[in-house]
């Protein structure tokens, strides 16, 4: 059961550094956004590329009420990446332990 328990570990670890590159990603588009960014830059383009497919659903399911004029569909996902990060990486690890044992 060793190896099973190394390879959820692995799978783990490899979806942590993920989720937190995806979050920096995150993190910068929108600080990025701040400033009117040039749309044929290719970091922009590729920012958007990376992150508009998970940010726009976000933003049609949020209520008009929220919208304020900012856009906190960022804000949603880093909470949901935070979340993930906390909960499905940390049982894979604590399933991890409890197979090696």
């Amino acid at each position: 059961m060793f190896i099973l328990s190394n390879f959820l570990v692995g799978i783990a670890k490899v979806l942590d550094i993920v989720l937190t590159f995806y979050y920096w990603l995150i993190i910068i588009r929108a600080l990025i956004s701040w400033v009117n960014p040039d749309p044929f830059n290719p970091i922009v383009q590729f920012l958007q590329k990376v992150t508009e497919p998970v940010l726009s659903p976000i933003r049609r399911f949020l209520p008009l009420d929220l919208k304020f004029g900012i856009d906190i569909a960022p804000l949603v996902v880093i909470l949901a990446i935070i979340l993930l990060q906390s909960f499905l990486v940390r049982t894979l690890v604590d399933l991890a332990s409890r197979l090696a044992s």
